[in-house]
């Protein structure tokens, strides 16, 4: 039975209205979705996903399904939100209900984890590309700006560096991995983990925060220039991941800076906060490395163990320079 776009939303995005959070009093079915109004300042931000710039064209569609909300989630996390609702606009070459199944359950499964409910978008046919607008909530006087980082405050990371990038390169026949390396690196590359409740546990705590979605050198340099400062990294500090340590030291360094995907968060605080931030870390049960230091001088420096300034290997993700 051919199946119109109408037939679609029905089948693979409509949902239960028990399956709303309060905050959601209308979702999907018509023109609108509506949120009741909150004390809190609403956070909103847009991801988009395009076949063959941002995704394999025979990637599993459920771990797309997963990414493509885990990055919008992840903004949130950068800014100490916690999720609300979202909405999914899906332009397809084709009707696969195959593919369509297996993106909606990845889609949904990260999406119940967080309480974040699908509450309207659009469907088109055309070159497959996925754009989610994501909703949260966060105090006013919480929020984790970047342009709040102020010097002499720590420089944070969560979790571990690089291995994205590392899942990348197999793919492209650029590095050689060990099994287990390889099942390693392209879990972090296909199944990010948005820090949802490290954002929530540093909202008020930190001062500026990003997530590492193009970089770290290049995220961070955003956060130095819109709070008009500079930083210095200690090379040997980064948290390099697992599924690097049998790569050339050179490679490392070049993934964990510029390697993008990694979805972890860069946050600053001020020196005399980092019990509570290692407290922050345990609740929300993710390991967080202090990296480097806020300057008053601006510029990014990278520094070796022997207090060499290094020059830095490569710069971050963009669209357009390539």
């Amino acid at each position: 039975m051919k199946m119109s776009e109408f037939d679609l939303i029905t089948r693979y995005f409509t949902r239960p209205e028990r399956a709303y959070p309060p905050e959601v009093l209308l979702g999907i079915g018509d023109d609108c979705a509506l949120l009741a109004p909150a004390p809190n300042l609403q956070a909103i931000s847009s991801d988009m996903l395009v076949e063959g710039q941002h995704f394999f064209a025979h990637v599993d569609p459920r771990a797309l399904g997963h990414k493509s909300l885990a990055v919008n989630l992840s903004d949130l996390a950068a800014i100490g939100a916690r999720p609300v609702g979202f909405t999914l606009a899906l332009a397809l070459p084709n009707i696969d209900p195959a593919w369509l199944a297996e993106f909606s359950t990845g889609l949904f499964g990260l999406a119940d984890q967080h309480g974040c409910a699908l509450i309207g978008g659009d469907t088109t046919k055309g070159p497959r590309t996925i754009c989610i607008t994501i909703f949260g909530e966060v105090a006013a006087r919480s929020a984790l700006r970047r342009d709040a980082a102020q010097v002499d405050d720590d420089i944070w990371v969560s979790g571990d560096l690089g291995e994205a990038r590392a899942g990348l390169a197999e793919r492209r026949g650029e590095i050689v991995l060990d099994t287990a390396a390889c099942a390693t690196a392209h879990r972090r590359m296909d199944w990010p983990t948005p820090r949802t409740t490290l954002g929530l546990q540093l909202a008020g705590l930190a001062h500026a925060a990003i997530d590492i979605s193009d970089g770290l050198v290049g995220d961070l340099q955003h956060i130095l220039t819109r709070s008009k400062v500079g930083a210095r990294l200690m090379i040997e500090a980064l948290p390099i991941g697992p599924a690097l340590r049998n790569l050339p030291t050179a490679v490392q360094r070049d993934f964990c800076l510029a390697g993008g995907d990694d979805y972890e968060l860069c946050f600053t605080a001020a020196a005399s906060q980092r019990e509570q931030i290692h407290r922050a870390a345990q609740a929300a049960r993710i390991a967080v490395t202090r990296i480097g230091q806020i300057e008053a001088t601006p510029g990014l420096r990278v520094y070796d163990q022997c207090g060499t300034q290094i020059e830095l290997p490569t710069t971050s993700f963009d669209h357009f320079a390539r």
